[in-house]
């Protein structure tokens, strides 16, 4: 931090960290909420899973054309109108009557959300040079565990005093004026920006190595890469444990280790908490010490959370459950952080915005399926979570599996491949 000042595109990066944050907490309120979801709608253990997992069906079908949009008209126009879209959803779901209109408004919610990503991937892509762009992209996503830190104590306390349909009908306006702000603050064009200082400039819009090339990949090159390929199945095999982690864990407490509401909202918090540490520290690792094999702590972080979750549903204190949880979430996120370091170094910002889009809808589809596979496996089994935490494990290790076998290349041979 020695000489560090404050620039106009850390402002865009908080900007875009604080919208992560708000949508993170729009999609998380509904893992925390569900328990009691469920006792008002009388859903067994796989119709949970089923809400739970409807987000996914159209956060997944628009991550692409999020990202193709994104690219064609720039990710200012995109991520307001998806913010805005999402927020109206966010508060219709705690209007909803029964099963069947909460799964079409959750899907219609997904849809908005779904179309963000890519336009904030692409809006790192254009304000910030290419050497500090996984550090910038591992705070960003830092949210991705800091929101669901805070959706845990945010229910509990409108729970306690409203009732689960304050939870979601409350979100409306923070959805707002965070639109507003990234309309108001982020350029899809640096230079657009009257904040932004003519050293900064230069900064920015550094030459990189694939644009000297005079190479341009389009995003149909990108589906012909195999390392995008190979990122697009690290990805999905590491969020079938990450979005059944998050989605379960809440549920997990309540009836597996007969946490009370308070409880489960402060416990259900702290992997978290670890974790937004964790993915920052991840993206700064990955920078400072692994540029040359970004895979490497991608594979270490990822089999030390798999150990950590086999120790949560094993030991019988729960204190002990309550801090191997804690590290799991620490070291997944930590491997969330170095993951997305990995295609930010190969893939030329000219199609991020679609290339992330795809990778991200691999997540996506895991989000879907896997909180469904566990509440089948919960229901299946009486109710015991022990196969579900073998479902995330099974997860974690193949995707370490899958990283190791990755070839690292610079952008230009990338971009030279693509042609």
């Amino acid at each position: 931090m020695a000489g560090f000042q404050w620039k106009a595109r850390h402002t865009v990066l908080a900007l875009l960290f604080t919208t992560w944050i708000v949508s993170y907490i729009d999609r998380m309120v509904m893992a925390v909420s569900i328990p009691y979801i469920a006792k008002d709608f009388h859903l067994s253990p796989v119709q949970m899973g089923v809400v739970m997992s409807a987000f996914f069906l159209g956060y997944a079908t628009c991550q692409i054309p999020g990202g193709i949009l994104a690219d064609k008209f720039g990710a200012k126009k995109i991520m307001t109108a998806a913010i805005v879209w999402w927020s109206f959803f966010t508060a219709f779901t705690g209007m909803v009557s029964g099963l069947t209109s909460m799964l079409g408004i959750r899907v219609a919610f997904g849809v908005g959300e779904g179309m963000f990503p890519g336009g904030s991937w692409k809006s790192i892509s254009n304000w910030f040079p290419v050497k500090e762009r996984s550090t910038a992209n591992a705070f960003m996503l830092s949210s991705n565990a800091l929101g669901p830190a805070l959706a845990p104590l945010f229910v509990v306390a409108v729970i306690a005093t409203w009732g689960w349909r304050a939870v979601f009908m409350s979100l409306f306006v923070p959805g707002l004026i965070v639109a507003v702000l990234i309309w108001m603050y982020i350029k899809d064009h640096p230079q657009d920006s009257k904040h932004v200082s003519a050293q900064e400039l230069a900064e920015i819009q550094s030459i990189e190595p694939e644009m000297k090339s005079g190479v341009k990949v389009t995003w149909f090159d990108c589906l012909k890469i195999w390392r995008v390929w190979q990122c697009f199945m690290m990805w999905f095999t590491f969020d079938i444990t990450l979005w059944g982690f998050a989605s379960w864990l809440p549920t997990y407490l309540v009836k597996a280790r007969g946490f009370a509401l308070v409880t489960m909202g402060i416990t259900a918090s702290l992997p978290f908490f670890a974790g937004a540490a964790g993915l920052i520290f991840g993206g700064w690792l990955s920078d400072k010490w692994f540029q040359s094999s970004r895979k490497t702590p991608i594979i270490i972080t990822q089999l030390m959370g798999a150990f950590c979750l086999y120790l949560t549903y094993t030991v019988t204190s729960p204190t002990k459950a309550v801090v191997y949880e804690t590290l799991a979430g620490g070291f997944l996120y930590m491997g969330m952080g170095a993951f997305w370091a990995l295609p930010m170094s190969i893939i030329p910002k000219t199609v991020m915005g679609t290339a992330s889009g795809l990778i991200n809808t691999a997540g996506q589809i895991a989000g879907f399926v896997s909180p469904i596979v566990i509440g089948y496996l919960v229901q299946i089994s009486g109710g015991s979570f022990n196969t579900a935490f073998m479902f995330l494990i099974a997860g974690t290790v193949l995707s370490s599996a899958i990283t190791v076998s990755v070839r690292e290349k610079k952008k230009t041979a990338l971009a030279a491949s693509a042609t």
